[in-house]
C-alpha cells in the first residue's frame, strides 16, 4: 500500500466541555444540583458563597464580571401575560452542521462573546450523557433532617428476633425460630415452606421433625405483629380474629371467622347472594362480619419497617397577586447558594504573565465564569418553560385537574423555541410549587381526546371525571367500564371502553365487580 498525504475539506458537529456542562446542569434534580454546585466550591478556589446579598445594594460587594451574573440566578421572576423574556442565551436549539469549538484566548476575555448560540442535534445527547443520575446529596452546611439520618430503620426480622430472645424456649426451638423469622418477607409472609425448612435444619445436624417446626411457627404467629409468618391470607386473618378475647366475642365476630376460614375466595369476588345461601347468613348479619373483617390487617408485617419519606424541594413557586390577579412565577431562591467570583483571587490574575501560578488562577477563573455563565442559563430556560405551562394551564390553577388543558412538549418547544428534548430534560425532575399542591413539570403535558363539539379534552381532565363519577357512583351497583364511557358521552367527551379501562387501572381504581359494596 502506498503511503500520501491528502487534504480533505469537511465540516463536523463539536460539543465543547463548557456546552457539555450546560446540558448536564440543565437536567440535573435540585439535590443533584446542590451536589454539583458543593464540588465546584471545594474544587474552584474562585467560586464563593456570597453572604452579603442584601437586595439591591449587592452589586457593591460582587466582583464586576462575576457577582453581577449571581443576582441575576436568585431572583429571576416572569409574569406570564408579559409577552417576551429577557434576552437570554437560547444555548439549546439545534445546530447546524458548522464546527463550533470554544477556543478560549490567554486572558479569558471571549468566554461570554464564544457562546454559541445552538447546540447540535438533541437526540445525539444520549450519547453523551445518560439519564442515571443519582439523587445526591444536599449541601452539607444546608439545614438537614438530622432525625432520618441518625436514625436506623428496624426491619421486621429485628423485631421479631427481639420478641424470640424474650421468649423461653429451649435452644433447639430458637434455631427454628430464627430460621422461620428469616423466611419471612416484608409483608409478614413466610416465604418458603415448612418441609424446606426442616430439611435446612436437618442439614445443619439438627434432629427436628416438622411436627416441632410447626409448634414453633404457631408461636412466633402470635407475636407483634399478631399473625406475622402466616401461610396464607386465611391463616393471617383467622389468627387475628382469635386473638379477640372469648367474653368479647359476638355473633359478627363468629360470622367473620366463618367467612375467613370457609369462604374468602367468594368474598374475594364479593358474590354477597352465594355467600348468604353457603353461610346462611342474613344480609345485615354478612354486612357487620364483613365491616369487622375490613379491619383486620392483610399485611401486618408492612407497619414495622417504615420506608424513609421523601421530600421534594419546589424548583419553581406559582402565586396569584392578588392585586392584578395574574399569575406569577418565580424560582426558588433556596435551592441553591448565591455564587460569585472572588473578587481577591480574580485581582491577582495577570493578563500577560505565563507563570505556573497564573495559569492556574486564569484557568479556574474562566471555569467559574462558565459554571456561573451554565447555571444562569439553566435557571433562565427553566423559568421560560414553567412560565409558558403557567401560562398554558390557569385553568387547571384556577378550577383544578377537570379544567387541564391538552399539552404536549412539541407546543412548549415551539413558544419558547427549543427542542422537543430540550423540553423533556428541562421538565424532568422538577417540580412547582403552586396553591392546589405540589407537581413536577411534566405533569402538566397529557395527550388529549377529542369532544363532540370539535374541541379537544385532557387525558388528566378524564381521568378526573372518571375519580369523580366512581367516588359518586352507588356501592350496591358500581359503574362499569362502558357506562362510565356512556356517561362521558353525554358530556362531549368521546372516550372508548378500553380507554376508560386503562384510564382507570392508572388511577388504582379497582374494577366494578370489586367495588360492590353492601349498604
Amino acid at each position: 500500500m502506498k503511503i500520501s498525504l491528502q487534504l480533505k475539506l469537511g465540516q463536523q458537529l463539536t460539543m465543547t466541555p463548557q456546552l457539555q456542562q450546560a446540558i448536564r446542569l440543565l437536567q440535573l434534580s435540585t439535590l443533584d444540583l446542590q451536589q454539583e454546585i458543593h464540588q465546584a466550591l471545594e474544587s474552584n478556589p474562585m467560586l464563593e458563597v456570597d453572604e452579603s446579598f442584601e437586595g439591591s445594594n449587592a452589586d457593591e460587594n460582587f466582583d464586576s464580571e462575576g457577582g453581577e451574573y449571581a443576582e441575576k440566578v436568585v431572583s429571576g421572576t416572569q409574569e406570564t401575560d408579559q409577552p417576551e423574556y429577557e434576552n437570554a442565551q437560547e444555548l439549546f436549539r439545534e445546530l447546524p452542521s458548522t464546527d463550533s469549538s470554544y477556543e478560549s484566548s490567554e486572558d479569558g476575555s471571549n468566554w461570554d462573546e464564544s457562546i454559541p448560540q445552538q447546540l447540535p442535534v438533541d437526540t445525539e445527547w444520549d450519547d453523551i450523557y445518560q439519564n442515571s443520575y443519582s439523587t445526591g446529596s444536599p449541601v452539607p452546611d444546608s439545614d438537614a433532617d438530622y432525625e432520618s439520618r441518625d436514625s436506623a430503620s428496624e426491619t421486621l426480622q429485628d423485631h421479631l428476633s427481639w420478641q424470640l430472645n424474650l421468649t423461653t424456649m429451649s435452644d433447639t426451638d430458637r434455631l427454628i425460630g430464627m430460621a422461620i423469622i428469616d423466611a419471612v418477607d416484608a409483608n409478614g409472609r413466610l416465604s418458603v415452606e415448612l418441609e424446606s425448612i426442616t430439611e435446612g435444619l436437618q442439614e445443619q445436624h439438627l434432629d427436628v421433625e416438622e411436627d416441632e417446626v410447626l409448634a414453633v411457627l404457631h408461636r412466633i404467629q402470635h407475636f407483634d405483629p399478631v399473625g406475622v409468618a402466616y401461610r396464607d391470607l386465611s391463616e393471617c386473618l383467622l389468627i387475628q380474629l382469635k386473638q379477640i378475647p372469648a367474653e368479647l366475642c359476638t355473633d359478627a365476630i363468629k360470622h367473620a371467622r366463618i367467612l375467613v376460614k370457609d369462604h374468602l375466595a367468594l368474598l374475594g369476588n364479593r358474590d354477597y347472594a352465594q355467600i348468604m345461601r353457603v353461610a346462611r347468613m342474613k344480609e345485615h348479619e354478612l354486612r357487620d362480619a364483613i365491616s369487622i373483617i375490613e379491619k383486620l390487617n392483610p399485611r401486618p408485617g408492612s407497619d414495622i419497617a417504615v420506608s424513609s419519606a421523601t421530600y421534594i424541594v419546589p424548583d419553581v413557586f406559582v402565586s396569584k397577586d392578588k392585586r392584578s390577579g395574574r399569575w406569577k412565577v418565580e424560582l426558588n431562591p433556596e435551592t441553591a447558594p448565591r455564587l460569585r467570583i472572588n473578587p481577591d483571587y480574580a485581582s491577582l490574575v495577570k493578563r500577560s504573565e505565563n507563570s505556573t501560578e497564573n495559569n492556574y488562577l486564569r484557568d479556574n477563573l474562566q471555569e467559574a465564569r462558565w459554571f456561573l455563565k451554565s447555571l444562569q442559563s439553566r435557571n433562565e430556560t427553566l423559568l421560560k418553560v414553567a412560565s409558558r405551562i403557567v401560562e398554558h394551564q390557569q385553568d387547571f390553577l384556577e378550577h383544578g385537574e377537570e379544567a387541564m388543558k391538552p399539552l404536549v412538549l412539541h407546543d412548549i418547544a415551539e413558544a419558547v423555541e427549543m427542542h422537543e428534548s430540550t423540553i423533556s430534560r428541562v421538565t424532568t425532575q422538577k417540580y412547582m410549587h403552586t396553591p392546589r399542591g405540589i407537581f413536577e413539570l411534566k405533569y402538566f403535558f397529557s395527550s388529549h381526546v377529542s369532544t363532540a363539539a370539535g374541541g379537544e379534552c385532557s387525558s388528566t381532565a378524564i381521568r378526573a371525571l372518571i375519580k369523580k363519577l366512581v367516588s359518586t357512583e352507588s356501592p350496591k351497583k358500581p359503574l362499569s367500564d362502558s357506562r362510565i364511557a356512556e356517561l362521558l358521552d353525554e358530556q362531549g367527551i368521546n372516550v372508548a371502553r378500553r380507554t376508560i379501562a386503562k384510564y382507570r387501572e392508572s388511577l388504582s381504581i379497582p374494577p366494578s365487580n370489586e367495588r360492590k359494596r353492601l349498604i
